[in-house]
């Protein structure tokens, strides 16, 4: 097997091959032929699936002629089926990569370089052990599929959001207690499934436009404790479980006064905003603490009925999905519609349908 697999190498770098097919050659380590000299500097997709990998090269970082950061036109690579537990910082550099399939590994993390491929389309992480996804994923501005099916996500970060040519998301089978404000705001996301997240109880009203997936959603009991549940009823509380710590307040229909910390943290928002609307580069006007900056740059959300940004209170409106015209189609899911506004003004008046 061994010199099977180092004439296929050779002759791909003899005849400057574009594509590589090492699938099913239970290679239990990354071949380093493939990273050294420039034979494979044409190389654009290499398969390597169904095989024992559990990482990339060891000496990665310490040496630079055997880092796949080398294989600069990779344009697709597909690792899936393996048992990978760690991704090395260096998948970075692939620049050129458009297609990263990573789905049936054992992978608990991502490193935050991922987000250094701008260039990046498809992102399949289906079938891991990943408890979160990093923060700099937004970064990826060119993605437009992202799975994470059956995987123990108790969250997704708020950023994701900010992944403007998403077009479809699909986190079914995860630990998913709460999503995003503002996910599915973004017109480029047309298609969302979040299936058999039990705890899942509560969908951003964006979603209802868009083809969403939510069987088997909602089915799990898990009231929220204390003084949300006192105050907004069982069934807004249940939706709110998993509610961002930075929420302070829940407001309702008679609380008509806006916190002044809240107003505060929007004048900022539009001070800071401002600044990098005419210069990305620029440095912001004013010196704040990084998670407070990063609030400011990344709002919790943004209001359902009129777009203000929103920082530290929220006022909800539900709409259970029995109750509207997609109840014929999504029958197994006890899910709700929530709308997350600005102001009790805004709650008044909003309209899921229009």
């Amino acid at each position: 097997m061994a010199t099977e697999l180092h004439e296929t190498i050779f002759m791909a770098k003899q005849e400057r091959h574009r594509n590589l097919f090492l699938n099913y050659k239970n290679l239990n380590k990354f071949p380093v032929e493939l990273l050294k000299d420039e034979g494979l500097q044409f190389l654009e997709r290499l398969y390597m699936k169904r095989n024992l990998l559990t990482t990339l090269p060891d000496n990665l970082a310490q040496n630079k002629d055997t880092s796949i950061g080398n294989l600069a036109r990779l344009q697709s690579l597909d690792l899936c089926n393996n048992a990978l537990q760690l991704l090395c910082p260096e998948i970075g550099r692939l620049r050129s990569l458009r297609h990263l399939r990573l789905s049936n590994n054992q992978l608990k993390c991502l490193p935050p370089e991922i987000g250094d491929l701008q260039d990046l389309e498809i992102l399949d992480l289906s079938m891991n052990q990943l408890m979160f996804l990093p923060e700099r994923l937004h970064r990826c501005l060119s993605l437009q599929n992202l799975t994470v099916d059956h995987n123990l996500l108790s969250h997704v970060p708020r950023h994701v959001c900010w992944l403007h040519r998403l077009n479809q998301l699909s986190m079914a089978a995860n630990r998913l207690t709460f999503l995003p404000l503002d996910l599915g705001r973004s017109r480029e996301l047309q298609f969302v499934f979040v299936d058999n997240n039990a705890e899942l109880k509560g969908l951003p009203s964006y979603m209802y436009n868009k083809v969403i997936g939510c069987s088997g959603c909602g089915v799990s009991s898990h009231v929220a404790e204390g003084s949300i549940s006192a105050v907004l009823g069982e069934a807004l509380s249940e939706v709110l479980v998993g509610l961002p710590p930075e929420v302070k307040v829940v407001g309702s229909e008679a609380d008509n006064v806006v916190p002044l910390e809240e107003l505060a943290l929007r004048t900022l928002h539009l001070t800071v905003t401002a600044s990098l609307c005419v210069d990305l580069t620029a440095l912001p006007p004013i010196t704040l603490p990084k998670s407070l900056m990063d609030l400011l740059l990344f709002p919790l959300g943004h209001c359902h009925r009129c777009s203000q940004a929103m920082f530290t209170i929220i006022y909800p409106k539900l709409f259970p999905l029995r109750d509207t015209a997609l109840a014929g189609v999504h029958r197994r899911t006890t899910v709700s519609f929530v709308a997350y506004c600005c102001s009790s003004h805004c709650l008044r008046t909003f309209d899921l349908q229009g």
